[in-house]
């Protein structure tokens, strides 16, 4: 193998890493990424181990270094499993169930989650008994959402550091909705 074709060979591996890490930061940065489950407060909807899959894509997706967003598909609905920066911890991501939106008035009674002073009936909410516990969280007592945040509880709310201690999720920190769970294989599915 001459010089020239060692160089060309290697100039042609360059450009194909150089390239394949700008697509792989481009869409990490715009469209999905990969997070593994570490604690047990999602369960039984999401277990420690789990590698799930979150969309950008459906809130769309944050303009790096702004608090920006490019246009999505939709805005955060009530149910939805979201992965968020909480105001309390800005070093990591979280993952809870969205349970108050801006405006709403929400109340823990008995176990359960009133949002403008009606029961949720969610299957997917009303499945799980919410412990009252917390600044945010207290037996009986109302608190209104501000607006642009969001409330969020885990569905192990027993073991849960949720929006019941540490309040509210301003919309620019939430990162993205998880859609399916990739490993292990005897669980892959959609997350509901």
């Amino acid at each position: 193998m001459t010089e020239l074709n060692k160089k060309s060979q290697l100039r042609e591996w360059t450009e194909a890493i150089v390239t394949a890490a700008v697509l792989t930061i481009f869409l990490r940065t715009f469209f999905f990424q990969m997070y593994k489950i570490p604690t047990t407060s999602m369960v039984p909807t999401l277990m420690p181990g789990d590698k799930i899959f979150v969309s950008k894509l459906v809130y769309g997706p944050k303009i790096p270094f702004t608090s920006h967003r490019i246009l999505g598909f939709g805005k955060p609905t009530r149910g939805d499993v979201v992965v968020f920066i909480p105001p309390h911890d800005r070093k990591k991501a979280y993952i809870k169930r969205l349970i108050g939106l801006p405006g709403d008035n929400l109340m823990l009674k008995e176990g359960n989650v009133y949002i403008n002073g009606k029961i949720i009936v969610d299957p997917e909410i009303a499945r799980n008994f919410y412990y009252s516990k917390g600044e945010y969280g207290q037996e009986n007592e109302s608190i209104v959402i501000p607006e642009n945040k969001y409330f969020f509880l885990g569905d192990n709310s027993i073991s849960s550091l949720d929006s019941r201690f540490w309040g509210f999720c301003e919309e620019k920190d939430i990162a993205g909705k998880a859609i399916f769970i990739w490993w292990p294989p005897r669980r892959i599915s959609m997350i509901e």
